[in-house]
C-alpha cells in the first residue's frame, strides 16, 4: 500500500517549486492564484530570494505547503493514496492533497497559522533543540524534571532523534542536563520560536477560529494525525486534531510505525527535500521509500 508523506518547516531551499512552475503549465497556474490569495508574489522569494527570505515563518510554512500539495496535483490520476501523513506543517499539504480541504482554504489556513506563530514567537523569545542518542523516555525524564521553566517534547521523529521546545531557560537547561545523560547531541536549532509547545497557546486560539470557519470534507483516504497519530476520515475529528496540533508533540516515530501495521509497504515523500524519507528508513530499514 501507498502512503504519501508531506515534510513541515525546515525543508525549504531557494529555488525549490521552479522546475514544476517552468514545467507544468497547471503548477503555474496554481503558483499564480497563490501569489493573487496571499496578496505578494511568493513563487519570487521561492525561486530567486534568499535564505534568509526563507526562513521567515510567514514565508516558508506557505512556501513548503506550496510545493508539496502542487507537485501532489500534477500528478492528478496518477496520485492514488492508500494513507497519507504530514509532519507538522506539512500536515495540511497532506489534508489538500486527501481532499479534506481545498487548494484556497488549506493555503489561507496555513497563512493564518505562519502568521500567529511567527507572533507568538515575538511575544516570548524561545527556541528548540535537537537531541540524538537518547531514549524517548530517556528525554521525556529530563523535561519533566525541569520544574521552573517551560521544555517539552515537541517531535518525536525516528528513535534515537527527538526535537524538545521550550523557553530559552528551558532548553538550555534541558541541554545540559540531556549531554549529562549521555546524549551524543543537544543541539538548539535555528527556529524562531516553541513550536508544539505550551508557549503556542496564544496561537493555537487565533488558529482555532479560522480552522472552525472553515469546511472541512471526508479525505479520499485516511489521513494520520500528528497528535495522536491515529488514522482519520471524519471532519470534525480531524478539525479538532488540527487545532490541538501546535501546542502538543508530532508522533512521527508512532505515525509511520501505525502505517505500517495498517499496510503501507512504500512511502512517498512530495515536496521539498527528503528528510521524512530518511526518518521512515530510521524506524523501518525494510520499506520502500520514493
Amino acid at each position: 500500500m501507498k502512503a504519501y508523506v508531506f515534510p513541515g518547516q525546515g525543508a525549504q531551499f531557494v529555488g525549490m517549486g521552479k522546475d514544476l512552475y517552468e514545467q507544468s503549465a497547471l503548477a503555474k497556474e496554481y503558483f499564480e492564484k497563490a501569489n493573487d490569495i496571499l496578496g505578494y508574489r511568493i513563487t519570487d522569494l521561492m525561486f530567486d530570494g534568499t535564505p534568509e527570505d526563507l526562513k521567515q515563518t510567514k514565508v516558508t510554512q506557505p512556501a513548503v505547503f506550496l510545493h508539496s500539495v502542487i507537485s501532489a496535483l500534477v500528478l492528478g490520476e496518477d496520485f492514488k493514496p492508500d494513507m497519507v501523513a504530514g509532519h507538522s506543517l506539512g500536515e495540511f499539504s497532506a489534508l489538500v492533497a486527501a481532499g479534506a480541504l481545498t487548494f484556497e482554504d488549506g493555503l489561507k489556513l496555513v497563512y493564518a497559522r505562519a502568521m500567529a506563530m511567527q507572533k507568538a514567537c515575538e511575544s516570548e523569545p524561545s527556541t528548540m533543540a535537537a537531541v540524538l542518542g537518547l531514549r524517548d523516555e530517556e528525554v521525556e525524564e529530563v523535561c519533566e524534571s525541569i520544574k521552573d521553566a517551560i521544555v517539552v517534547p515537541a517531535n518525536y521523529n525516528c528513535p534515537g532523534q527527538l526535537v524538545i521546545s521550550g523557553s530559552i531557560e528551558g532548553i538550555d537547561k534541558a541541554c545540559v542536563l540531556l549531554k549529562e545523560k549521555g546524549a551524543k547531541r543537544a543541539l538548539k536549532l535555528p527556529v524562531g520560536g516553541a513550536f508544539h509547545s505550551p508557549l503556542m497557546q496564544p496561537a493555537s486560539e487565533e488558529l482555532q477560529a479560522a480552522i472552525n470557519a472553515t469546511n472541512f470534507k471526508t479525505p479520499i483516504c485516511p489521513v494520520y494525525q500528528n497528535v495522536n497519530a491515529y488514522p482519520q476520515t471524519n471532519p470534525d475529528d480531524i478539525k479538532q486534531n488540527l487545532i490541538a496540533q501546535l501546542t502538543a508533540p508530532v508522533r512521527w516515530t508512532q505515525t509511520v510505525k501505525n502505517m505500517i501495521t495498517d499496510g503501507a509497504d512504500e512511502f512517498i515523500e512530495l515536496g521539498p527535500g527528503d528528510v521524512l524519507k530518511g526518518l521512515v528508513k530510521k524506524i523501518n530499514p525494510e520499506m520502500i521509500t520514493g
